[in-house]
Formats: C-alpha cells, sequence, structure tokens
C-alpha cells in the first residue's frame, strides 16, 4: 500500500475571502502544500478535497489531483476535519485503492516544507505510534494566567502565583499544519486521538495561526525573514 496526502480545503471562507488560494508571498498559499507534499516524495497520492471548482483548477495547476468533489455533508459549515478525512479514504476505498499513511496537510501552512514532512513521517514509522501531531509550546507559561471575575483580574491557578517561569512544565498546543497517521487504524477509530500519538515540536517563529487579515500580515512577515536566511527552516 502506498501514502496518500490530503489537503483539505473547503471554498466559501467569511473571515479571509477565498482564503485557500489567496496570494501568499507570491503564489496562492495552497500552492505551498501541494508542492511541499509533491516533492516530499513519500506520498503516491497528493489530492485535494473541495467543494469549490475555482480550488480545484488551481490545485491541478500546481500538481495536486482533485479526483472527485465533497459531498454536500462534509461541504458545510458543521462538517469537522474527520469527516473530510473518512470521506476521502472511503471513497478511495471504494474504488479499489488503500493506504498505508495517510496525511491531513491543511492549505494555509506554508511553514510546511517537504524535509519536514520527510522527517515527521520517517519519525512515525521508526516509533510505531498510530498518529503524528505537529505541537507548538504556548510561548507564556499557561500556569501563570488571568481570569477576570466580576471586572478584575485573579490568577487562574494561584499557586503558581510565585513560580519561576523556567520551573513551570511547558504545555503545548496543536500547530494546525498536518497530521500523519496510520490509515486502517484512522479507519478503525473515526478519529486522530489514540493512545499513541507522537508529539511533533515546532519552533514558534515557524507557526502561525491564518485565521484573520492580521494573521495573515503576520505569517508572510515571518515566512519573508525565513526565506531570507534569517532563521532555519528545515
Amino acid at each position: 500500500m502506498g501514502n496518500i496526502a490530503i489537503i483539505t480545503a473547503r471554498g466559501g471562507s467569511k473571515r479571509i475571502p477565498g482564503k485557500n488560494i489567496k496570494m501568499f508571498c507570491g503564489k496562492p498559499i495552497i500552492a505551498y502544500s501541494i508542492e511541499a507534499a509533491i516533492g516530499s516524495g513519500i506520498f503516491d497520492e497528493v489530492m485535494v478535497s473541495t467543494d469549490d471548482g475555482d480550488i480545484a483548477e488551481i490545485s491541478e495547476q500546481y500538481g495536486a489531483k482533485v479526483p472527485f468533489l465533497r459531498s454536500e455533508k462534509t461541504s458545510d459549515d458543521y462538517a469537522t476535519t474527520n469527516d473530510v478525512l473518512i470521506e476521502v479514504l472511503e471513497e478511495y476505498g471504494k474504488r479499489g485503492k488503500r493506504f498505508g499513511t495517510g496525511c491531513c496537510l491543511y492549505p494555509t501552512a506554508p511553514f510546511v516544507t517537504a524535509d519536514i514532512l520527510r522527517d515527521a513521517y520517517n519519525k512515525l514509522q521508526d516509533s510505531g505510534s498510530d498518529t503524528l501531531i505537529p505541537v507548538v509550546a504556548f510561548s507564556y507559561p499557561v500556569q501563570r494566567a488571568f481570569v477576570i471575575n466580576d471586572g478584575f483580574l485573579s490568577y487562574e491557578y494561584p499557586e503558581y502565583m510565585t513560580a519561576r517561569s523556567q520551573d513551570l512544565v511547558s504545555r503545548y498546543h496543536d500547530a494546525g499544519q498536518f497530521y500523519m497517521f496510520s490509515a486502517e487504524s484512522y479507519l478503525n477509530r473515526g478519529q486522530l486521538m489514540s493512545e499513541r500519538v507522537m508529539p511533533y515540536v515546532l519552533p514558534q517563529t515557524h507557526v502561525q495561526d491564518i485565521d484573520n487579515e492580521e494573521d495573515w500580515i503576520i505569517a508572510e512577515m515571518k515566512f519573508n525573514i525565513i526565506q531570507s536566511g534569517k532563521t532555519e527552516r528545515k
């Protein structure tokens, strides 16, 4: 069995119109995900799951396949990533194609490179884990978080009020770029999380949520700094 990269790119973004094909540092942002997946050399199939004709056309121009469009069920605002991945894998199964390793790659992940995907794939295979999830440390210790009650600040965890930052255990969150998984195990579970999930830790310089126009500007600034060689990009 081969491997598949599934780039999930629904149309109709409301906060950033045309988000998945919006120009990012000179080309449609989805192109970076497609080129990273193809360039990694680890995928037998690089496909885009979309319900949008323009996204499909641009995706094919950059070398991805769009063998079918999303169903109505996985095209609405309530569809989850799990819904999309299961639909794609089951549709390929109906066509006689099954895969060993799957990768869900987001279309707005310009910091992902072919080298990162190869490295993550090798680590997943060596670990024997079911799933690999890229994570990044919170930039400030969550144990020192404030909450607002009745208009006043208080520590959410007062027991850490005087603790030194360096003594607090790091906490991590999903980097929101890609996931790798055993396709068979994933279909059996119906979700990415399991008891055997491997973390793939990324530096904060290479992670940026892109949910609004301000995020977009920050992401382009980070990307240009990386491209200029001021910070290492795998």
